[in-house]
């Protein structure tokens, strides 16, 4: 028989970054000497482990194993509850799991599995023959109970015994340095794992709710009840159907955001009425959709602690009299920047090694709007891989390609036959044909036709339902989010805006930048202006006022972009925020420049340039490409920055031209800077507020916004339309040349809380103005006949197995709710 192929180590350089060397994991020794090394170890190479702990939440304990006194670095010491070498070729996370059964016997799928940090240990032991340089992935498993001892089956090689012990213990003797444990140092990096345990289980119920109270009351409750009287019958009755489908569009996009996030809002909604506490917690996870704060740089309000407890009745071996291991699923205190589109454990640079590796059109897939990237060793069953069928992009790496269709099967396919039963409904042609069109493109994964239709909308039932928007990909802003917007048309202020599309090929050959980089083919972009009535997927914490789409750069080229107004939306957001804000930020004598009418033009604007500018470019090495695909994670927040600020330079082009009245020329910019204030409220990690601080921050080292000794700003209108124009040439310039490191050093230099915002924002901040609206969906509402938990539950979706070991999995419903940190 064939012996098995030798473990190989990935071989690491002193940040942690993969050189693409390896090496065998055992050297060769001559015979009678002591148990082989690994040569990364005798040679002292940084390489990768992992460290699993097992936490019982009930009695406070971590599991310890011996480790076997064969081992050749400290034999028969207590250590870590399972650890082991990451082998070239293998996930972290799989890793973890591996030796988590290997060792302990125990068969644990990825959601029990918490990334706490990484920890570099360096060390050289046994008289300097054992170097270790190693990089490891700290994981924390927490379990309701301790596993009963019996239930281990124990690797004789590895480990010659588990025992459970408390905390506090644990670090005690630790910190002791006693001869019996494998030494960490707990005042030093370490010591994070015995501080996240103990904050978390710290009885501090008064204080996290008086936060979360807080935090919640950042947005203000707006109530929508559009007028529906424009309506046709056959329209009203489509509306339900539609309204059915966006729901299901919800559940799509909290599965987008992390793989447990569906089980985790369960668990808090079913829990919301066990106290007070509960239905903050609800509430405040009901605005994120996750549990990290949109606000608060996406800063964990919750922690495993809170989260949903699962049972596993085969994970171990049996046991008389115990029912199995119960589990919190976990989640990462760092919200994952790859959201639920890549494996959590994937970085940038193996997602760029292994793209490399494919052909031309595998990498258009694997870069493309509406793929998933899966890994080969997460398919623990035969039934999840064939779940997944031919449609799978298959390459020679552990990667590979998944299109919606196939991850959001269940899903999809249940919306389809809703918008197919709206469609039948409608009295309107092209609202027929947009739903028609977006049900096969939901079961086919090719959303052009549907796009097209979505653009030639002209209903007063206004509808955009699909994937569009990429911010949630914080690692190269490819992949595009499930989202639904249900309003009614608004025909007098559509068409008080169409000016704006009509004039983009004007724009477009006027704008800031060299004349080889602009377009010839600028298509006007139809304006439509409606009222919400609602909305669902991505559409969390502050809620937007407008949008162009589609982000599709086949049919910006063929035929530019459309744009939706939200006028209520607008509307509330400038009496409960705006207003509020310029009384307490901007000089009295330049107030009265404050009203909707600029700060309304201006989002009409904004939204217009979005379809101008560079899209598809040419690189200097002739190579054709797009900006989204060359600044990746700085396209959104550069985009962004430059629909504002060549908005701003648009709307002086047409008021010069006269085809906006010059009143516009001051107030314009007066609305812009309170404007500043309010996005940069969004946090810098959100696109729009990152791009609002690297305009104001420019304006502001220009002299066009000036702080004045009150604590109060104004605008030097002398200077502001020169730094204006230059900030677009600047932003324009770098997308034109796909320049991802001059987007970067701009946004690093620039998007940062200067001392000249931090006065602003503790001015807002002590007169408590909020910083967004949440929307009470009342007309929606009486539709359904107020049975959305009932809809949202039908037409959950959710087919899809898990990625996990084959051990039956159920959410535990007599499991007793921990109320800790």
């Amino acid at each position: 028989m064939a012996a098995a192929p030798e473990e190989h180590l990935d071989v690491l350089n002193a940040v942690g970054e993969k050189t693409g060397v390896s090496k065998p994991r055992h050297a060769p020794v001559p015979p009678r000497t002591l148990p082989p090394r690994s040569e990364v170890h005798r040679d002292g190479d940084y390489h990768r482990a992992v460290h699993v702990w097992i936490y019982s939440e009930s009695t406070g304990e971590l599991l310890l194993q011996r480790r076997a006194d064969c081992k050749d670095s400290w034999p028969g010491q207590w250590d870590i509850s399972s650890a082991g070498h990451i082998s070239a070729g293998d996930s972290s996370l799989f890793s973890a799991q591996r030796e988590l059964e290997e060792e302990l016997g125990i068969k644990l799928p990825v959601d029990a599995f918490e990334l706490l940090f990484v920890f570099l240990q360096e060390c050289v032991i046994n008289n300097g023959t054992y170097t270790n340089n190693e990089y490891n992935d700290v994981y924390l498993v927490t379990t309701l109970t301790p596993i009963p001892l019996e239930a281990f089956t124990l690797q004789e090689s590895e480990v010659s015994a588990v025992r459970y012990m408390r905390c506090d213990e644990y670090k005690s003797c630790l910190a002791k340095e006693s001869g019996e444990y494998v030494p960490y140092d707990v005042n030093g990096q370490y010591g994070q794992l015995f501080n996240i345990i103990e904050e978390r289980y710290r009885d501090n119920t008064v204080s996290r709710s008086l936060t979360l109270q807080k935090q919640i009351n950042r947005y203000a409750p707006i109530h929508l009840e559009p007028d529906l009287t424009t309506l046709s019958e056959g329209d009203r009755e489509a509306l339900g159907y539609i309204l059915k489908a966006a729901i299901v569009i919800d559940d799509i996009f909290y599965e987008q955001v992390w793989n447990s996030n569906r089980t985790l809002r369960d668990w808090l909604k079913g829990h919301s009425e066990s106290s007070a506490f509960d239905k903050l917690k609800w509430a405040y996870y009901s605005i994120n959709k996750s549990p990290w704060s949109c606000l608060d740089e996406n800063k964990a309000f919750l922690s495993t602690a809170d989260s949903a407890v699962k049972l596993l009745i085969d994970a171990t071996k049996p046991v008389s009299g115990w029912k199995g291991v119960e589990y919190r699923a976990a989640f990462p205190l760092d919200k994952p920047p790859g959201a639920n589109f890549y494996p959590p454990d994937m970085d940038k640079m193996e997602f760029e090694l292994w793209k490399s590796r494919l052909t031309d059109k595998e990498q258009k897939d694997a870069t493309g709007f509406f793929t998933v990237i899966k890994r080969h060793d997460s398919l623990s069953s035969p039934s999840l891989t064939q779940s997944y069928g031919s449609d799978q992009t298959k390459t020679s790496d552990d990667l590979f390609i998944v299109p919606y269709s196939k991850e959001y099967r269940s899903s999809l396919e249940k919306a389809a036959e809703l918008l197919e039963k709206a469609s039948v409904c409608s009295d309107s042609p092209s609202l027929k044909n947009l739903l028609r069109t977006k049900a096969n493109a939901f079961l086919s994964n090719n959303y052009y036709e549907s796009d097209i239709a979505w653009m030639e909308l002209d209903s007063n039932l206004d509808v955009t339902i699909g994937p569009y928007e990429t911010y949630e990909d914080g690692l190269f802003s490819y992949k595009a989010t499930f989202e639904a917007f249900v309003g009614i048309r608004d025909d007098t202020a559509t068409s008080q805006v169409k000016l704006f599309g009509d004039q983009l090929q004007d724009l477009e050959r006027n704008l800031p930048m060299d004349n080889i980089f602009k377009s010839d083919s600028v298509s006007a972009a139809p304006i439509r202006v409606i009222n919400l009535l609602y909305n669902s997927g991505d559409v969390k914490g502050p809620q937007t006022i407008a949008f162009n789409l589609p982000n599709d750069e086949r049919i910006v080229n063929e035929r530019g972009t459309s744009m939706v107004m939200l006028k209520n939306i607008s509307e509330a957001k400038f009496k409960h925020i705006l207003k509020p804000i310029a009384d307490a930020c901007i000089r009295e004598d330049q107030k009265e420049y404050v009203n909707f009418e600029p700060y309304y033009t201006h989002i009409v604007c904004h939204e217009c340039c979005h379809g101008i500018g560079p899209h598809s470019i040419t690189l200097p090495s002739g190579k054709k490409s797009t900006v989204r695909l060359e600044l990746q994670e700085f396209h959104s927040a550069l985009e962004e920055a430059k629909a504002d600020i060549v908005g701003l330079w648009a709307l002086n082009f047409l008021i010069k031209k006269g085809l906006l009245p010059k009143s516009l020329s001051q107030s314009m910019y007066v609305s812009f800077l309170a404007g500043c204030f309010r996005s940069i409220r969004f946090g810098l990690e959100e696109a729009h507020g990152k791009g609002q601080a690297l305009q104001f921050n420019w304006l502001y080292d220009k002299g066009a916004f000036v702080l004045h000794s009150d604590g109060k700003f104004s605008v030097d209108f002398t200077k502001v339309e020169d730094a204006v124009e230059s900030l677009s040439r600047e932003i324009l310039t770098i997308q034109a040349k796909g320049n991802k490191p001059a987007a970067q050093t701009l946004l690093q230099s620039r998007a940062t809380l200067t001392q000249p915002l931090l006065v602003a924002l503790e001015k807002i901040e002590h007169m408590q103005v909020p910083v967004d609206i949440t929307p009470k969906f009342g007309t929606a509402n009486k539709l359904l006949g107020n049975k959305e938990h009932y809809l949202r539950s039908s037409f959950s979706g959710g087919g899809k197995v898990e990625a996990s070991p084959p051990s039956r999995e159920i959410v535990s419903a007599d499991a007793r709710f921990v109320p800790h940190v």
